[in-house]
């Protein structure tokens, strides 16, 4: 089993992320961990920064390590997407960001999403048949993507952990740690 100390974790977001939702789990698991980077598509990158949403208004920049197109799974141990409307609903629409996505997946690595992130998950068919939780309005469009939707601070299942807003995110930081901990989490790859 890896240990907290000695995981690499990656976080992919881009413009419109919910500022708590980066930053808490960015600045929790870099106290933990071993590695935290944070990706974005390429148009981000040029920038070297992505911007947050925060209290109905832009939020603060947030440095970016790598563009997605660059980054591959075998570095990392686990994927945290934050959520907000923006950025999730933009790179679930990006090839690469899916593709990254259903790579962590198919891989047995943890993938985390919280509030609006979800959307991800569905995008890349890995919410069907599983317990997951979201942000409310989008509890619809989990259950019609197959989700055991649950209105719980964090759910596990299989290493994909979902979680439903900011209020949520100390547990959240807490489940990602223990599903890195537990190693490898073996998970049927479902049909897109």
């Amino acid at each position: 089993m890896p240990k907290i100390k000695n995981a690499k974790i990656l976080i992919i977001a881009t413009d419109g992320f919910e500022q708590s939702e980066l930053d808490v789990p960015r600045q929790k698991l870099a106290a933990v961990a071993q590695l935290v980077h944070v990706a974005a598509p390429k148009e981000r990158k040029a920038k070297d920064s992505i911007t947050g949403w925060q209290n109905h208004d832009w939020g603060k920049p947030v440095q970016v390590d790598a563009e997605l197109a660059e980054v591959s799974t075998s570095l990392y141990d686990a994927l945290v997407l934050p959520g907000g409307q923006m950025s999730p609903d933009t790179l679930r629409q990006s090839p690469e960001a899916m593709k990254l996505i259903k790579a962590f997946i198919a891989e047995g690595k943890v993938v985390a999403a919280v509030c609006h992130a979800p959307w991800l998950l569905i995008e890349a068919n890995a919410i069907r048949g599983r317990k997951a939780t979201s942000y409310a309005s989008i509890k619809t469009d989990m259950i019609n993507a197959g989700a055991n939707w649950v209105d719980e601070p964090v759910v596990a299942d299989q290493g994909i952990v979902t979680s439903r807003n900011p209020g949520d995110l100390d547990a959240f930081v807490a489940k990602i740690i223990e599903e890195i901990e537990e190693g490898k989490h073996e998970r049927a790859v479902l049909a897109a």
